[in-house]
C-alpha cells in the first residue's frame, strides 16, 4: 500500500475554501489536471456523494493517459474534513482519501490531504509499479496549489457577479 501526504496554505478562510471544494453548481469550472463528476449529490453537507474522476496518468499503462476513479464520500464534518474511498483504474485499485480544513487564522486555511491506494494485483505490488504509477500521479503538489488559487480566484469573480437581493423585509414595488 501507497500512502501520500502534503498541505498547501490558502489565503481564505476554511467557509471559502469549503465552498471551493463543495460547489456543486452545472457553471463549476473543470481543471486542467482532471475533471470530476457528480453521480449522486448526497445529503445537504455531501455526506453519500458520488462522483466519477478523471485525471492524468502515465501513457504507458495504455490508457490514453486518462485514469478514472469512482468516488464514494462519507465521514463529512461541514467546514472541517471529508473521507472518501474509491476504486480506478488503469491500474485497478482502491484508494482511502483524507481531507481536512484547518483554520490559521486571520482569513488563512491550510488544507491536508492524505491518500493510500493499493493495486487489486499483488503481482503489480511486488514488481514496484504500483509505487511507480502512485508517485507518478501524487507528484506535483504545485499544480494542485495552482489548481486550488484559481478556482478560489474563480468563486470570488462569480459572488462579485452575482446580483444583489433586495432586502426581504421591503415590499417589492
Amino acid at each position: 500500500m501507497q500512502e501520500h501526504v502534503f498541505s498547501v496554505d490558502l489565503d481564505a478562510p476554511v467557509a471559502e475554501v469549503w465552498d471551493l471544494f463543495w460547489y456543486r453548481e452545472p457553471d463549476r469550472p473543470q481543471g486542467k489536471i482532471g475533471q470530476i463528476h457528480i453521480l449522486h449529490p448526497g445529503d445537504e453537507i455531501g455526506e453519500g456523494l458520488v462522483r466519477h474522476c478523471t485525471f492524468p496518468v502515465p501513457k504507458i499503462l495504455g490508457s490514453g493517459g486518462v485514469g478514472r476513479s469512482w468516488e464514494w464520500l462519507t465521514q463529512v464534518r461541514l467546514h472541517e474534513s471529508w473521507r472518501y474511498d474509491a476504486v480506478g483504474k488503469p491500474l485497478w485499485s482502491r484508494a482511502e482519501g483524507f481531507t481536512r480544513l484547518e483554520d490559521l487564522g486571520d482569513g488563512r486555511t491550510r488544507v491536508h490531504f492524505t491518500e493510500r491506494y493499493e493495486c487489486f494485483n499483488p503481482w503489480m505490488r511486488r514488481v514496484g509499479l504500483e509505487r511507480w504509477v502512485h508517485s507518478r500521479i501524487s507528484r506535483d503538489n504545485d499544480t494542485i496549489l495552482a489548481a486550488l488559487e484559481g478556482g478560489l480566484k474563480w468563486h470570488r469573480k462569480r459572488r462579485r457577479q452575482q446580483p444583489t437581493d433586495p432586502d426581504p423585509g421591503l415590499p417589492i414595488p
